[in-house]
């Protein structure tokens, strides 16, 4: 599976060494470009009225000339729109003249119901705000009710962050080359895209190798190879201790909802540590989830000195404030066995929240317990009172602001939300791409902190047991579809990771 992410400067090198290795020559490239989206168009929309092409200057212009050349080949009747045209000596002047239509002025571009527009101004390197008439013909084509098939990436869209322009495509269709860029992803240049179909241009994909991409799309092919497996002499403890505390009397469903996803995920044993006023409540919902009072950050250390669980989750509905800190401040000390071996560590909600006013605290007992595996799971407004520098970023990526906050913590990030990112202090991101808005209901985040406890409980890396618990998360969610609650997602969890444990 194609699953790395250049960025449109990467893609640049990858294009200049592809050409230099040959077998083609950028020309060569660029026919083969064309041929994709004139193959894609006609499997598509084979009764179309009309193409118009709107062309760019530059190389991703160019692939529009040879899109109408093909179509007007196939009987389509095409109609070029361009603004200027491209520099001579280039790969698009050459296309423009193996072209047979005529260009007309962009700025008299219409389209109706029926046509179909093939965007082919600007693609993946737009480095600025779209003006003047490409930005005219945008909204034209827009609201023109034709189907527009987006060369590279819509025009508008950056291929780095997906942020848009004002004037941006929003395409029924794109077809991109070689690999997708973080803007086919990242919201909102995932929902202007439309399916986008990869096309193989003959680039080899040794020149990854020499550009070493640290973003992925999060996908099987990331981290089915560390998933864990049970040996055939496994024990519960050997699967893993997964440990979750609860909240109060009125708030311990949360916790539930986390701990049972930890037993789907795999961990053999999971124990809910609950307030002695909560304890009742507690055991009232549990069979083979365990439970013990932890009242305070004694009973947790003595907890920890006797069990030596190899996970713990913190925040779903546990109360906001000092307890709180308290509370992951003693996590972080004592997460080590007398091993030497670290539990993993999940700080959700609660956690994050309490130390929105006191950051550097967070971060410096997180450095404090070095070689503890960590992950913070925010949310978007977590995110901005957690680290409000990095997401006042507004001109950096998704993926670029889940880095810096990653360094910063020196904890793996879930920046959720319908673009989720993952990223590891590294360097390493992954864009998770098969979430469902059906995922948008109460409990869903708990549920999700569970699977990553539950997966690190079983010696999963944070990073690829973050990854691999979004995509899970995400996937269940998919499935089930309309009607889906919290409680409904732990008991998806079998099926699909009974299809990926075999890769494991």
């Amino acid at each position: 599976m194609m699953i790395e992410l250049p960025t449109p400067a990467q893609m640049s090198t990858v294009d200049r060494l592809a050409i230099e290795r040959g077998p083609h020559d950028g020309y060569g490239l660029m026919l083969r470009a064309g041929q994709a989206v004139a193959a894609d168009i006609l499997a598509h929309y084979p009764a179309m009225a009309a193409a118009h092409i709107l062309c760019g200057g530059g190389n991703n212009g160019g692939d529009g000339y040879v899109v109408a050349r093909l179509l007007a080949e196939a009987g389509v009747a095409v109609r070029i729109w361009r603004e200027k045209p491209p520099k001579p000596g280039t790969d698009a002047a050459r296309a423009e003249a193996d072209c047979p239509v005529a260009a007309e002025v962009l700025e008299r571009f219409s389209a109706k119901p029926g046509d179909v527009v093939v965007d082919a101004l600007f693609g993946a390197g737009l480095s600025g705000p779209v003006r003047g008439p490409a930005a005219q013909a945008i909204i034209r084509a827009n609201a023109s009710g034709a189907a527009t098939v987006a060369v590279d990436l819509p025009s508008g869209v950056s291929g780095e962050t997906g942020q848009a322009d004002v004037a941006a495509i929003r395409a029924a269709r794109t077809v991109t080359f070689f690999r997708r860029k973080p803007g086919h992803l990242l919201q909102p240049g995932r929902s202007l895209c439309g399916p986008t179909v990869v096309a193989d241009i003959g680039i080899a994909a040794e020149v990854l190798d020499e550009i070493g991409p640290r973003c992925f799309e999060n996908a099987p092919a990331l981290w089915a190879g560390a998933m864990p497996a049970p040996g055939v002499e496994a024990h519960k403890y050997a699967r893993g201790h997964a440990a979750v505390f609860s909240g109060g009397p009125a708030n311990t469903g949360a916790a539930r909802l986390a701990a049972l996803a930890a037993a789907r995920a795999g961990a053999g044993a999971v124990t809910v540590l609950s307030p002695a006023n909560a304890l009742m409540v507690n055991a009232a919902h549990l069979t083979s989830i365990m439970l013990r009072k932890i009242e305070d950050t004694e009973d947790l250390v003595a907890f920890v000195g006797d069990r030596n669980p190899s996970a713990m989750v913190i925040g779903p509905a546990f109360g906001v404030g000092e307890r709180c800190r308290a509370f992951v401040k003693a996590i972080l000390a004592n997460a080590a066995d007398s091993d030497g071996r670290h539990a993993g560590l999940v700080f959700d909600a609660d956690a994050i929240t309490s130390f929105c006013d006191t950051p550097d605290e967070l971060f410096a007992a997180i450095g404090a317990g070095q070689g503890v595996d960590t992950v913070l799971t925010p949310h978007e407004g977590e995110f901005r009172r957690l680290f409000p520098d990095i997401a006042a970023q507004h001109s950096v990526s998704k993926v670029e602001r889940a880095r810096l906050a990653a360094r910063r913590a020196e904890a793996t990030l879930v920046y959720k939300g319908p673009d989720t990112v993952i990223a590891s202090p590294d360097g390493r991101a992954a864009i998770n791409a098969n979430g469902t808005p059906w995922l948008a209901t109460a409990g869903s985040g708990d549920v999700l902190a569970g699977i990553i406890a539950g997966l690190m409980a079983q010696a999963m890396p944070a990073f690829e047991a973050a990854a691999t618990a979004v995509w899970l998360h995400a996937e269940a969610g998919r499935r089930f579809g309309p009607g889906l609650i919290a409680e409904d997602l732990p008991g998806l969890l079998p099926e699909v990771l009974g299809e990926h444990l075999g890769s494991g």
